[in-house]
């Protein structure tokens, strides 16, 4: 099956709100890439292909939704439909304990750390090293260099944060309800041999309620992702 692409409205003046949240006020060619027609899944592939040709620096995309609802899996096919494309696991920025606890903002998301040791330098073309969190070790891995590619692929809850939105050149939303997203991520917990209910009720659940109401992470999206089909939004900032 094919899958497909399609607008989510036309263009509109995005409101101060929304401006303060999703980064207006940078200059136009440093806003999130928008698109305005019906794709598949082949053109957009070809859509970010010229779009890697045409930029002169390296390029960003940001996927971001709830707990469970398949941002890692987006990111794999992405990386294998776009040669030379890299992905930067979420989890290697999640502090441990931060993660597991009550938080309106994700505290446990370390987007100061992945902007200043990854995103910033990789985007301005400068050598960085960067320390992934070692989930084995308990702790943060030796340094190692940022990925040499020209495409970086990240993927992570609490993305679509204002320390992190102007480091994005192109944003993903992974378009699942909450509830079904947390049913889905509790089911592969399981599968795993992890008891998570209690976080997922508790902390995670409550957290992304908390982060949607003050962020409106989906407004950011210029593209939203629903599995089998992708909703190109066309960005209100653009």
């Amino acid at each position: 099956m094919r899958r497909s692409v399609t607008i989510r409205g036309a263009r509109r003046r995005p409101s101060p709100a929304h401006e303060s949240r999703c980064g207006a006020g940078r200059s136009p060619s440093d806003r999130p890439r928008s698109y305005a027609r019906t794709v598949d899944l082949d053109i957009l592939t070809e859509k970010l292909t010229t779009y890697r040709k045409e930029s002169d620096r390296p390029v960003v995309v940001g996927i971001s939704g709830y707990c469970g609802s398949g941002k890692s899996t987006l990111a794999r096919s992405l990386v294998s439909a776009l040669p030379g494309a890299v992905r930067l696991r979420g989890d290697d920025f999640l502090g441990p304990v931060r993660s597991h606890r009550r938080s309106a903002d994700w505290d446990g998301v370390e987007r100061t750390r992945l902007v200043e040791e990854v995103l910033s330098p990789f985007r301005a073309g400068r050598p960085s090293m960067f320390q992934r969190f070692d989930w084995g070790r308990g702790e943060l891995a030796p340094p190692e260099p940022i990925p040499t590619t020209d495409l970086l692929i990240v993927d992570l809850i609490g993305l679509f944060h204002r320390e992190a939105l102007p480091n994005l050149d192109v944003t993903i939303w992974c378009d699942v309800d909450l509830d079904v997203a947390a049913t889905r991520g509790m089911a592969r917990d399981h599968r795993l041999g992890r008891d998570h209910d209690t976080l997922w009720r508790d902390v995670w659940i409550p957290n992304e309620r908390d982060f949607e109401k003050k962020h409106s992470p989906q407004e950011c999206g210029a593209m939203f992702y629903r599995g089998e089909r992708l909703s190109l939004a066309q960005h209100p900032s653009a």
